[in-house]
């Protein structure tokens, strides 16, 4: 049986969920856009879904971090939802399919509208683009 502090030297060295599903959508960044610049109802968001995508690599790269970590939670969330074909209406289905993904990331901007704010203004004065 191992000690307590011997399992956590091994929790620490192990990536935690939240780790391995930003690593996910920064790994699959290309897809993710691709897939928002393709399709009917997801295509207005482009130029959002590039900004979200940028903040989920800024925060992973720790250049920034002045965001709860629920709003990269949701941003995560809303990322991987798009980039997954079986979802709560499967992406096969004509128009359908990505409704509920526009309307995942649609309820995504509107939930952390300030944050994603804060970090626009960031960027733009780090000059950036966003």
């Amino acid at each position: 049986m191992q000690s307590k502090v011997s399992q956590e030297i091994i929790d620490e060295d192990e990536p935690t969920a939240a780790e391995k599903n930003l690593e996910k959508v920064i790994m699959k960044s290309e897809q993710i856009q691709e897939k928002m610049s393709s399709r009917g109802p997801l295509s207005r968001f482009i130029d959002d879904g590039k900004v979200l995508i940028s903040l989920v690599k800024d925060y992973r790269a720790g250049q920034y971090r002045r965001i709860p970590y629920g709003t990269i939670a949701a941003v995560v969330f809303t990322l991987l939802y798009v980039f997954n074909p079986l979802d709560l209406l499967p992406d096969v289905l004509p128009f359908i399919g990505v409704l509920d993904d526009a309307t995942v990331v649609g309820a995504c901007l509107f939930a952390i509208e300030r944050d994603l704010s804060a970090y626009k203004n960031w960027k733009q004065a780090e000059g950036f683009e966003s």
